[in-house]
């Protein structure tokens, strides 16, 4: 038996299957972001216990609501019909920049403007933005990593279907 080109593979997910993995992928991920993330501000130290939880939780609420609308957004701007087949790579990439372009706003309205959360000494701040690298990461981490899971770019993966095919 030959082995079956993992593009094949790629090719026959549906757009909507593609969309639902991104989409909860990204939520788990976010949830586990923030809680790893929390003691990098100042609440770690002042917030009770509830009011930690609570602030991870809405946080990720947020979250997710950004990433359907940078997702929306990039797919709206660069999607094809033939997606996620086509087009991948240029989705993903407006994707990020979208996310991260908000994500610098948000924490510049919210540190500098409203003072609703700070940082600890902790956080490590990208100068010239003041952004803190954490929440900058996160949003380069886990679109691309929720996209590789989307579509099943996985680098053991293309070996494990040629080995099952093999």
């Amino acid at each position: 038996m030959t082995a079956v080109p993992f593009t094949h593979v790629a090719e026959t997910r549906n757009w909507l299957v593609t969309l639902r993995r991104y989409l909860v992928f990204s939520a788990i991920a976010h949830l586990l972001w923030e809680f790893a993330h929390i003691p990098l501000y100042t609440i770690w130290l002042s917030g009770a216990p509830g009011e930690i939880v609570f602030a991870a939780v809405h946080c990720t609420g947020g979250d997710i609501l950004i990433t359907l609308s940078t997702f929306t957004i990039a797919l709206l701007l660069f999607g094809r019909p033939t997606w996620p087949q086509t087009q991948g790579p240029r989705v993903l990439l407006a994707a990020l920049i979208f996310g991260v372009g908000y994500t610098i706003f948000s924490e510049w309205l919210n540190i500098e403007i409203r003072e609703a959360w700070a940082y600890r000494d902790l956080m490590p701040v990208i100068p010239v933005i003041d952004a803190g690298l954490s929440p900058i990461l996160q949003w380069v981490v886990i679109p691309t990593a929720a996209y590789s899971y989307a579509l099943g770019w996985w680098p053991w993966r293309q070996r494990t279907l040629e080995a099952t095919h093999g």
